[in-house]
């Protein structure tokens, strides 16, 4: 780092993405800055799904045991009631990997986690309640940012993992590929001995996820997209209504008595045609707004991490010119995105999109799951597909011996 300079690497935002890519670069020997607008990370309803490709990571840093100490659950198939009856269409248990399961965690005990396990590196610097204004620029490079309250702080690289609400969405240029859905967030109380996982509810017009968290499900009930004002228009009670004709017998509704209770999720789907320019890159949902099917937003932002680090981290520390290896960070992880993404888009268009928009009773499950019931071994597909997703990176950014603390900069 020269004196020029405040950080060898600014990163916007405190989510997955930037705070897995602040510990990857300051293990690397790095000296990071991450800035984070909120004052903590307790925000509810956040994606809380930590895939076993994301655990892969994990145990690679030798944080796995460590991380499986927090709170969370496991979830190791998913299960529809459809048509009368259920189907089991995705299995994880049978996958080669150091935790065959989703880990439920909030994301704030992961956030927590990540933060916690990154302060081991002298170069690791969080700001939390410091948002960033716009970034700085000269000759046509991104040279670090501004923040709200007026300061500048520079770096020879800031990465965006601000979210799909990023700044540099106001610089790069963005592809939307549409989504025909809403999702209104809701918890509701649960008996802790009942064991649940994962559960999909679909009946006509209706479809109700529901994921066990313990002592309570959390539940995601599908809307047309944009129709979320004409819902809460007819009152909780009519809400409340469509909730139970999509509900398994049984489901206790009564915590649901509020129009507060419900969080809406605007759904997205789209993705920056260019990740980067000179002296700045997206990453995670700042770069590719995810679907939540599959939840595999949180996951494939880690992933994006670990490739940046990858590619990034080494010539950085070695105070080289990165701007030539940027291009690279994207053409890595624009296939899995593109993969992902089609998938998702396909199932929100060619099914959940159909189900709620059709009032026909449902009375046979799709070809599809019938063959999974028939064939077991058939759910693995799914299973590793959600599990692990494509092209799944594994940690080859540098660990330094003695990671370096400049005497002109030392930050929270």
């Amino acid at each position: 780092m020269t004196s020029e300079q405040d950080a060898d690497l600014i990163v916007v935002g405190g989510g997955p993405a930037g705070v897995m890519a602040g510990l990857l670069f300051a293990r690397a020997g790095c000296e990071v800055r991450i800035f984070e607008k909120h004052a903590d990370f307790f925000r509810d309803f956040r994606g809380d799904t930590v895939h076993p490709s994301t655990m892969e990571i994990l145990d690679q840093l030798g944080m796995l045991e460590r991380f499986l100490q927090r709170p969370h659950n496991k979830v190791d198939k998913a299960e529809l009631r459809l048509a009368g009856r259920e189907w089991t269409i995705g299995d994880l248990s049978h996958l080669h990997t150091p935790a065959p399961f989703i880990a439920m965690m909030p994301q704030w005990e992961f956030l927590d986690f990540l933060r916690v396990e990154a302060k081991a590196f002298p170069g690791f610097h969080l700001e939390m309640e410091t948002p960033v204004e716009s970034f700085a620029e000269e000759q046509g490079r991104v040279v670090g940012v501004r923040l709200k309250n007026g300061r500048e702080v520079r770096a020879p690289l800031t990465i965006a993992a601000d979210g799909r609400a990023s700044i540099v969405r106001q610089t790069l240029p963005v592809e939307d590929l549409g989504a025909p859905i809403d999702v209104f967030w809701f918890r509701l109380a649960k008996p802790e001995k009942e064991v649940g996982g994962l559960r999909g509810n679909v009946e006509s017009g209706r479809i109700l996820v529901m994921i066990d968290r313990g002592d309570y499900w959390q539940c995601a009930f599908v809307i047309p997209k944009g129709a979320a004002e004409a819902y809460q228009q007819r009152g909780i009670e009519a809400i409340r209504e469509e909730v139970a004709a999509a509900a398994p017998e049984g489901l206790n509704l009564t915590e649901l008595d509020e129009i507060t209770d419900l969080h809406l999720l605007s759904v997205k789907l789209d993705r920056l045609t260019t990740w980067h320019r000179n002296g700045l890159l997206a990453i995670g949902d700042a770069a590719h707004a995810m679907s939540p099917i599959g939840g595999i937003g949180i996951n494939l932002a880690v992933q994006d991490a670990v490739a940046a680090a990858n590619i990034l981290a080494a010539p950085l520390a070695r105070g080289e010119n990165v701007d030539p290896y940027l291009r690279k960070v994207e053409e890595r992880r624009l296939f899995p995105t593109r993969v992902i993404q089609g998938a998702q888009k396909a199932a929100q268009e060619r099914v959940i999109g159909r189900v709620i928009q059709s009032r026909e009773p449902i009375r046979r499950a799709p070809f599809i799951v019938r063959l999974f019931d028939r064939f077991p071994l058939l759910r693995r597909i799914p299973g590793r597909l959600v599990g692990l997703g494509v092209r799944r990176e594994r940690v080859r950014s540098p660990l330094a011996p003695l990671p370096r603390i400049s005497s002109s900069f030392r930050g929270s």
